[in-house]
């Protein structure tokens, strides 16, 4: 058996072709999608991740405004940022990029940002719906790995799916989609014993552990989905993700390579959320007037 790779790449293309033609609806009404991306400090990756989000941006027409703060900036002063944006009419999405220096208490930040427009979907008020299963903004990492399932017709009903990992950002929303989705969840992480015994179980295996080539192929059931969420380096420097992706690939019945995969499909989730954002706020005006 050799996996079939699960293209993120293609997927993102199609879907930004598709909200193109939804900002292009929006621009008819008179509205243009916008997102602000606040940009803390000069952290490297951070500023390319900035980069791609503001590409991928302008490819579909969202007008979008990044804002450069000072590594020393206080607390204070990127609240401050963030109320300007929330109480910002035209504002339809708010990001401030992780991670922040050691003086700023992230969650605060995060807390800050007004539910309606936080593209991330990382508020708690957001993930609370997302857990009652009525969702309204969905962190956007977890929500491209949906869109793999949707996209290649992979059934989640019933399926055991184990998660290695359970950050804020993907681990536990990801558990929470699964199990919307009729899937049974089993969250492992650092203090999980027999982690072998477990990720063999897994119809669907999802590797967010943040540690370079970790799973292998003793690790997966055959057969199984492996969607793999790492993006690390390796002791030569080259990009790799937390699946040893030539081994399991011998064995997993889809896989998503890294790079090309959930990467460009969390950008692409950002950029559909912005969008959605701009849409609810035309239905929301158009309703009042309907009801006037």
């Amino acid at each position: 058996m050799v996996a079939k790779l699960l293209d993120g790449k293609k997927l993102a293309m199609e879907i930004r072709t598709h909200l193109k033609q939804r900002v292009q609806e929006l621009k008819q009404k008179g509205v243009t999608p916008k997102l602000v991306v606040i940009l803390v400090g000069n952290d490297s990756a951070s500023r390319i991740y900035v980069r791609n989000k503001h590409r991928a941006a302008q490819k579909i027409g969202i007008e979008t405004k990044d804002i450069e703060l000072p590594q020393e900036i206080t607390e204070n002063e990127l609240l401050a940022y963030v109320k300007k944006y929330n109480e910002d009419d035209s504002v339809h999405g708010i990001l401030v990029q992780l991670p922040l220096p050691a003086q700023i208490n992230a969650e605060k930040i995060t807390h800050a940002i007004a539910p309606a427009k936080d593209v991330d979907g990382f508020h708690p008020v957001n993930i609370g719906h997302l857990f009652m299963n009525d969702p309204h903004a969905l962190p956007c990492t977890p929500h491209g790995i949906m869109q793999f399932f949707k996209k290649y017709n992979i059934s989640l009903m019933g399926k055991h799916a184990v998660i290695v990992g359970r950050s804020n950002i993907v681990g536990r929303p990801m558990a929470a989609m699964m199990l919307n989705n009729d899937a049974t969840v089993t969250i492992t992480h650092s203090k999980t014993k027999n982690l072998s015994e477990l990720t063999r179980q897994a119809d669907i295996l999802i590797a967010a552990i943040g540690q370079a080539e970790f799973i292998k192929k003793t690790d997966v059931k055959p057969g199984a989905v492996v969607i793999d969420v790492g993006m690390n380096r390796n002791d030569k420097g080259k990009l790799v993700g937390d699946v040893d992706q030539k081994e399991v690939a011998e064995v997993a019945s889809y896989l998503t390579p890294v790079p090309g995969g959930v990467g460009p499909m969390t950008i692409a989730m950002l950029m559909e959320q912005t969008v959605k954002f701009a849409e609810r706020g035309v239905q929301n005006v158009d309703g009042e007037v309907s009801n006037g």
